[in-house]
């Protein structure tokens, strides 16, 4: 009984001990990695290609495909992600039959600025790559505990997902020197489970009751065409009512979201599949400053920010512009402060206190030119050899002095402040 008390003692004791010993192991004051996160257009436009060929509206079940990534573009994603959503950087180094990853992230919710500096080897395996060897600071972390704890991960997103549910899509991944290619099944089943997991119970609860709000505003509208402001004002008044028993920034992303697809002229089921038995909006074409190109450029960007980060926003309103330039309407800096004019309004919309501080702005009435600068005079409609030959392309100077103008009229806007 003495030896079972003195166990007992010990375990009580020396749990916390050997705990705050892991901690320390792991836990780093400096990354190991820092590196800035850019998109660059030539990068979406290689992830365009890849998503126009895998357009899920074009495959049946059971259709069998298989994407290459090279090794850049996903070094570039993965360091993106992490800067997003770790507050910090990553990078991925591929060689034959597997990967070296490594990733820096800040610890949340401490006063300090401290970090978790992983290290792992990944190696391919069917029908996943497995991780051979892990290291979190100076901690190793044994094999068949990070496979443990990767596969309980999903449940934690929602009760019934686990990896199966994409096993059953993801039949193999092949690493090799300078890309990796992820062979999958399409499989729609699986496929309404994993949207019903990236798409959470509540977040789909608030896009229908925006739904709602969007079917009641766009009745009052006579005419097809109305400015974005009179259907951000009594959207932001919505989201602020309901904010007292939800959280803002939830609140501004559902409404922003519903927005963006309804300027594109989109339906709310091509976002969830469930909202097609709901009533469907009176269709008008929103404008900003008289024009339907800017409420779009700003909306779709203020959307992308609001769920992908606003470098990831910048990077799409910058890829078409260069596309524009090469055979469309041409490049234009006036569509480009539409983009960053939304980014920013985006940011602001899911910024802590900041996103209550936008809801009693915009609730209370704003008009076009609180939510976009004047653009008059910025020059447009460039094809590609005007647009390299007065501002040196993307990297110029000149163009660096006009991206800085447009920030500059930006960053004046009260609303922004």
């Amino acid at each position: 009984m003495r030896l079972l008390f003195k166990l007992i003692f010990l375990l009580i004791f020396a749990t916390p001990l050997l705990l705050g010993g892991a901690a320390f192991l792991a836990v780093d004051t400096q990354p190991a990695i820092n590196r800035a996160a850019e998109v660059t257009p030539s990068s979406m436009e290689r992830a365009k290609r890849i998503l126009d060929q895998n357009d899920p509206r074009k495959l049946k079940s059971g259709a069998r495909r298989t994407v290459t990534v090279n090794a850049g573009d996903l070094d570039l994603a993965a360091n993106y992600l992490a800067h997003q959503y770790g507050g910090g950087s990553a990078r991925v180094e591929l060689h034959s039959g597997g990967a070296l990853v490594g990733a820096s992230l800040k610890v949340p919710l401490v006063p300090v600025s401290l970090y978790l500096n992983v290290n792992a080897t990944v190696v391919e395996q069917l029908p996943l790559p497995a991780i051979e060897r892990l290291r979190v600071g100076k901690l190793p972390i044994p094999s068949w505990l990070a496979h443990y704890v990767i596969a309980k991960v999903p449940a934690l997103v929602r009760a019934d997902l686990d990896l199966s549910t994409v096993t059953q899509i993801i039949q193999n991944v092949t690493i090799k020197e300078r890309n990796v290619a992820l062979t999958y099944e399409w499989q729609e089943g699986a496929l309404k489970t994993l949207r019903a997991a990236i798409v959470p119970a509540k977040d789909q609860e608030r896009i229908a009751i925006y739904q709602e709000r969007l079917v009641s505003v766009a009745q009052k509208h006579h005419g097809k065409k109305v400015s974005l402001v009179d259907f951000l004002i009594p959207f932001f008044q919505l989201a602020k009512e309901r904010s007292a028993q939800s959280d803002a920034p939830s609140e501004n992303r559902a409404a922003i979201l519903v927005l963006a697809v309804y300027a594109n002229g989109k339906s709310s089921d091509q976002i969830l599949p469930e909202m097609k038995s709901r009533p469907k909006p009176v269709q008008h074409e929103l404008l900003l400053s008289q024009r339907d190109d800017f409420a779009k450029h700003f909306i779709v960007s203020a959307a992308l920010a609001v769920s992908a980060g606003s470098p990831l926003s910048d990077a799409v309103g910058l890829f078409k512009e260069i596309s524009d330039s090469r055979g469309g309407s041409g490049f234009s800096f006036n569509d480009i402060a539409a983009d960053r004019a939304g980014s920013r309004f985006g940011e602001v919309a899911t910024n802590g206190t900041a996103a209550k501080k936008l809801q009693s702005a915009v609730g209370a009435g704003v008009k076009e030119s609180d939510l976009m600068p004047a653009t008059a005079d910025l020059p447009e409609f460039m094809a590609e050899a005007e647009f390299k030959r007065r501002f040196g392309g993307v990297d110029g100077a000149e163009y660096k002095k006009m991206m800085a103008e447009i920030e500059r009229r930006i960053a004046a806007l009260p609303l922004y402040r």
